[in-house]
């Protein structure tokens, strides 16, 4: 695990834009995972102003590695929210983004690997431990891409974004160790005693992002407010 300290969210927002555009510049197809949610708007903005309308980087193929079906809406929450961050003002081709969808979940895991594997995947930290849609309680560790149905009294139900029923998928922690390079990015105070632990603590489905302590190459950025608790 390589740990990244930057002093405040600009600074680990353009390390990670560098990060990124290291994985994106190589001559041949690049598989990438991108996560919506705040945490990556500043990584965002900086790599639009770098692709958008450059014929360099017709290479990156992306996929979103969860998603939230909406009642009466042609996408779901996720990969609305990537086109609204970054596919679209970037100008990406429909031919290299490849959804998630709870019609296609079962197929994810075969067609990645089809497709080359994902090369990078740039993740967040919920403040109760979870990453991608691996929640706790519902995570197992030895889980693929699948399907979680809401009960409604999980830790992490929100009646105000979920009703009871409501089935989402997400790749699971087997999928997500098979990437080739984990980017975790978390920035702010609020998330540092959750850093330590997943970092630091012991491995354990109660804080699901911990299993990331065990990948082969996992980079973590981090401000200084997110860092703050971490043992030296």
């Amino acid at each position: 695990m390589k740990i990244i300290i930057e002093k405040d969210f600009d600074a680990m927002s353009e390390t990670t834009k560098n990060i990124l555009l290291g994985h994106m510049s190589q001559d041949k197809r690049v598989n990438l995972s991108i996560t919506a949610g705040n945490t990556p708007v500043g990584v965002y903005q900086r790599l639009v102003e770098v692709v958008k309308d450059s014929p360099n980087y017709g290479n990156v193929h992306y996929y979103n590695f969860d998603e939230i079906p909406v009642p009466d809406q042609a996408e779901g929450v996720t990969i609305t929210d990537l086109r609204k961050l970054y596919l679209n003002p970037a100008n990406i081709a429909s031919e290299n983004i490849h959804p998630l969808t709870v019609e296609n979940y079962t197929e994810q895991d075969q067609r990645l690997a089809f497709a080359g594997g994902l090369d990078a995947m740039l993740i967040g930290l919920g403040g109760d431990g979870h990453f991608c849609g691996n929640m706790p309680v519902t995570t197992k560790f030895e889980n693929y891409t699948y399907k979680v149905k809401v009960r409604g009294d999980e830790p992490w139900f929100d009646p105000t974004m979920m009703e009871v029923g409501m089935e989402c998928v997400t790749m699971g922690p087997a999928s997500v160790m098979k990437v080739k390079h984990l980017i975790l990015i978390v920035n702010g105070e609020k998330k540092a005693e959750m850093v330590k632990n997943v970092l630091q603590g012991p491995v354990t489905e109660a804080y699901p992002a911990s299993i990331l302590q065990l990948h082969p190459n996992l980079t973590v950025v981090l401000d200084e407010a997110a860092a703050s608790q971490l043992a030296k």
